[in-house]
C-alpha cells in the first residue's frame, strides 16, 4: 500500500518576524493552519512536523501532529526545505511513496486544492507538483544605474504582458524518490495554476502576517 504523508517545515529563529510560527492567528496558532488543513484529507496517512524549537513542538504534538527533532545542522537561515524533509524520510520507519510539504507561512488555503492537486498529481504520473500564479508586475533589472525592462517594453499595457509566473508556496507534492535525491522540482513537474487571494501571503513581516489576518476575517465573514 502507498503511503502519503505531509511534512510542515517549523523552525524556531525567525529574525523579521520572532515566533512567527506560534503567533496566534484567527485563534489558534500559524503552524495549527497547516496541521489541521493536511488532516482533513483522508489520503493522508501521518502529518509530521520537522522543527529545531521547543514552543513549536509542544504546538504541534497539541495539534496532533508527529513531530521530527531537527538537528542544528539543519536549522540554519540557508538550509533549503528539501534537507528537512530528506531529515523527516530518514527518520521514519516504512516506506513512503509520496510528500505533501505544506509551508506553516502559508497558512491559508483554498479549501478544495489539496485533494485536486493530488489528484492532478496521480493523473498525470508527474515527480512533483507545485503550486503556482501569475504574476502582473512589469519587471526589469537595474544596470549601472540604469532600467533595463525584462518582460515588457516601454509603454505596453500590463494586460498585454506575456505570461510569467511565480511559485506561491501554497503547497508541493512530490514522490519520496525525488526528494531522496535533495531535490524538490525537476523537469518532469507540474505547475499547478492558483489564482486565488491566498497565493500572495507569504508570512515573513508583521505587514504580511496583518494582510493574513484580514484576509481570514473577510473569510469567516462570507
Amino acid at each position: 500500500m502507498s503511503k502519503t504523508i505531509a511534512i510542515i517545515p517549523a523552525r524556531g529563529g525567525s529574525k523579521r518576524l520572532p515566533g512567527k510560527n506560534i503567533k496566534m492567528l484567527g485563534g489558534i496558532p500559524l503552524l495549527a493552519h497547516s496541521i489541521l488543513y493536511a488532516k482533513e484529507h483522508d489520503f493522508i496517512d501521518a502529518v509530521y512536523v520537522s522543527t529545531d524549537d521547543v514552543a513549536i513542538k509542544e504546538i504541534a504534538l497539541l495539534y496532533g501532529a508527529i513531530v521530527i527533532d531537527r538537528p542544528q545542522s539543519l536549522s540554519g537561515d540557508l538550509e533549503p526545505t528539501v534537507s528537512a524533509l530528506k531529515h523527516v524520510l530518514a527518520s521514519i520507519d516504512g516506506v513512503v511513496e509520496n510528500v505533501i510539504l505544506l509551508q506553516a507561512t502559508n497558512p491559508l488555503r483554498p479549501q478544495n486544492l489539496l485533494q485536486e492537486a493530488f489528484a492532478i498529481f496521480q493523473e498525470k504520473h508527474v515527480d512533483s507538483l507545485f503550486a503556482v500564479s501569475r504574476d502582473e508586475h512589469k519587471l526589469g533589472k537595474i544596470n549601472n544605474g540604469k532600467f533595463i525592462p525584462f518582460n515588457y517594453k516601454p509603454g505596453q499595457r500590463s494586460q498585454d504582458l506575456e505570461p510569467l509566473y511565480f511559485e506561491n508556496g501554497l503547497l508541493y507534492i512530490a514522490k519520496a524518490a525525488l526528494i531522496e535525491k535533495g531535490e524538490l522540482i525537476n523537469e518532469n513537474s507540474y505547475p499547478l495554476i492558483v489564482e486565488h487571494p491566498f497565493a500572495k501571503i507569504d508570512i515573513d513581516t508583521q505587514e504580511d502576517f496583518d494582510y493574513a489576518e484580514y484576509l481570514l476575517k473577510v473569510k469567516s465573514e462570507k
